[in-house]
């Protein structure tokens, strides 16, 4: 049972695509330390969102309509640069993390690999640590997930 006064750690979810919101959402609301707090398509429904409300953490994709998950990482990282981005993409490329991580996100997670590394990326960015799925490490050994 969680105590009364205890705050979970808010994340906001941000895909185009519901079904993959769904299944982040119920991978997440199993650890009762993580609460999600909304859950939109597109990038300006993100920051209008943040204009009234402050996640800890968003979880973002890259193809998305209006902006690309890139350009909304690097909008978000400028007004709200306490705010975690953690990436959760199919795109297994080495330049799409180099980009997502130079836009201001923390973490990369390949949408085949959430149901075993979400998680683990939630609590490394939520303990300062930067995050890249490991099949991408493996991948390209030049990434430095630190």
């Amino acid at each position: 049972m969680v105590p009364a006064n205890y705050r979970t750690y808010k994340i906001l979810l941000v895909d185009d695509y519901p079904p993959v919101r769904r299944m982040v959402k119920a991978l997440i609301e199993a650890n009762p330390e993580l609460s999600v707090v909304g859950e939109l398509g597109d990038g300006s429904a993100l920051l209008k969102f943040l204009e009234t409300s402050s996640p800890q953490m968003v979880i973002l994709d890259i193809s998305m309509p209006f902006m690309s998950g890139f350009e909304v990482a690097s909008r978000v990282k400028e007004s709200h640069p306490e705010v975690k981005i953690l990436i959760l993409s199919i795109h297994n490329y080495k330049e799409y993390v180099e980009r997502a991580l130079a836009a201001g996100a923390e973490g990369y997670v390949l949408k085949e690999e959430a149901g075993d590394e979400l998680l683990a990326a939630i609590t490394s960015l939520r303990a300062g640590q930067s995050y890249i799925s490991s099949h991408l490490q493996s991948r390209n050994s030049t990434l430095n997930p630190a």
